[in-house]
């Protein structure tokens, strides 16, 4: 009896809600009472008209979150918060007593979705602008014709155009249900304007449901325009993931390209060298995260970049005076050591470091992208890494053609004899110059920890591809050495769109075997005496 006196209560506070509810604003106490009903459409409707009430937002959002949290029952109409065993009267927000006979709120998933939108409502109100905008998103991703107050609340009071963009999006979504067939193609129109994969998605939703053709022909021709647009976004997305995949592919070639290009030295422990710069700039992330203050750790790629550099070097040099300097001249003895020493060096930094990844992290500048189109975003890191490719290989190009070990390196390369003769130490040269090619490596490595996973693997990926851009390039050319890189990346890349990663990496492959039978000296030949040697 005390449960059937209870739900006719609730029954009647019920109707008494409702019929308040269309003559007048509700009280808080109807509000919440109401959204804590047995009724789906009468808990909607209470929560709707609770958020467009002034002054309700503190003690609103409080109860929202509880009913979000099953944490509210309900007994003889009037709701309840529950912690544990303390009940909370969510009006005054004061303890109270709760009944014995006091029931669970139970939620359904649309229920759910509604007081998430109550709750993105509410935070529409914040001050602050990425809380506003997340909200916005939110209303944006589900919209709902039962929403529309809460958006035009919001719309006319909001000033940021990104939060207005979404809540406009928002309220024509919700507008595509309407039963005015007019009404829903100016939606169709209004959604045709902001050309985002979230549009083209809620548009095709709609054509499975529409039946008027009127409003499929509007659909249609929204979808046609999304889809151009779109697509010039996803071409140029795969443009600047090319050149990124090429900017590395130059950093891991261009330290090659010296040892191999200029020296003739096949060296299988490039990639190794390349993972030493990586380790290198884990070790400076570790001791600025142990010894200095988080507010410089954003300062500490700045020197981890001498640091590999220094580090990768010091191994070259190690390895050409005790090793590669007894090998000039027999190629295939090069490749046999140096794939022994790259099996060393791996084994000794997973003896160090462990044989799992390492976590690198991104500065704060490096973090977050560059939106061009909706679908387009470039990550700084990204750009980061492009920039500092084409410093490297500046920095490269005037070491070589204007200073004065650039001389000596050219003029060892040319004829070592003849540079011995006018006093060139062809022995000290030989090392600077591994030194310097494996400092580059060092330098690939510290790209590399910013976009991928820093492990004792990470060189195998790149040494393949390194050596395939040198001889595509043409060996000692470092010009060619450019347009190799960017050339099979971009290729990489647009293939991937078409045929997967797997399929485009054998096409790239063949077409590199077949450009070098036609043209075996590479994109660019050597010119003059050095050419005949």
């Amino acid at each position: 009896m005390t449960i059937l006196r209870a739900a006719l209560a609730s029954a009647l506070g019920l109707l008494l809600s409702l019929s308040s509810l269309s003559s007048h604003a509700l009280t808080p106490e109807q509000a919440f009472a109401m959204a804590a009903a047995e009724d789906s459409d009468a808990r909607v409707a209470a929560i709707n008209s609770a958020v467009l009430e002034p002054g309700n937002d503190g003690k609103l959002s409080a109860y929202l979150q509880a009913l979000a949290d099953d944490a509210v029952r309900t007994a003889e109409g009037k709701a309840y918060i529950v912690n544990g065993d303390a009940a909370t009267d969510p009006v005054t927000g004061q303890a109270v007593k709760l009944p014995a006979e006091a029931e669970d709120v139970v939620n359904n998933n649309y229920l759910r979705g509604v007081i998430e939108a109550a709750q993105a409502a509410l935070a529409l109100s914040s001050s602050d602008v990425s809380t506003r905008r997340s909200a916005a998103e939110r209303i944006a991703a589900e919209p709902d014709a039962a929403r529309l107050p809460l958006i035009e609340k919001a719309l006319g009071r909001e000033q940021d155009e990104q939060v207005k963009a979404l809540l406009n999006r928002a309220r024509a979504a919700s507008l595509l249900s309407s039963e005015d067939t007019a009404q829903r193609v100016r939606a169709v129109e209004q959604l045709a304007q902001q050309k985002t994969p979230e549009t083209q998605l809620l548009l095709n939703q709609r054509l499975a449901e529409e039946s008027d053709p009127a409003v499929q022909k509007a659909l249609r021709d929204a979808l046609a325009s999304i889809v151009e647009s779109l697509t010039w976004g996803e071409r140029l997305g795969e443009i600047f993931s090319g050149i990124s995949l090429g900017s590395v592919l130059l950093l891991a070639a261009l330290g090659l390209a010296i040892t191999y290009g200029l020296m003739g030295v096949i060296n299988m422990a490039h990639g190794e060298l390349i993972m030493i710069g990586a380790y290198a700039t884990y070790m400076v992330q570790a001791l600025f995260q142990r010894y200095l203050p988080e507010s410089v750790f954003g300062w500490y790629l700045v020197l981890a970049v001498p640091v590999a550099f220094m580090a990768s070097a010091l191994v070259g040099a190690v390895l050409e005076r005790g090793v590669i300097r007894f090998l000039y001249g027999r190629p295939l003895e090069t490749l046999l050591a140096t794939f022994g020493i790259s099996l060393v060096l791996q084994q000794t930094v997973r003896s160090l470091f462990g044989a799992q990844n390492v976590g690198v992290e991104n500065p704060s500048w490096m973090s977050g992208g560059l939106e061009l189109l909706p679908n387009l975003t470039l990550p700084w890191n990204r750009i980061a890494i492009i920039v500092f490719a084409f410093a490297v290989l500046g920095a490269v190009a005037f070491m070589i053609a204007r200073t004065r070990l650039g001389l000596f390196v050219r003029g060892v390369t040319q004829n070592r004899a003849m540079a011995s003769c006018v006093g060139v130490n062809t022995a000290r040269t030989d090392t600077y110059a591994f030194a310097l090619g494996s400092g580059i490596a060092g330098l690939a490595g510290c790209a590399l920890s910013q976009i991928g996973n820093v492990g004792p693997d990470l060189g195998q990926n790149y040494i393949v591809d390194s050596f395939l851009v040198v001889v595509l390039g043409g060996v000692g050319q470092l010009a060619g050495t450019v347009y190799a890189a960017l050339g099979l990346g971009v290729l990489s890349k647009l293939l991937e769109g078409w045929t997967g990663a797997v399929l485009a990496k054998i096409a790239v492959l063949l077409f590199i075997v077949i450009f070098i039978q036609k043209r075996p000296q590479g994109i660019f030949a050597l010119k003059g005496r050095s050419a005949e040697t």
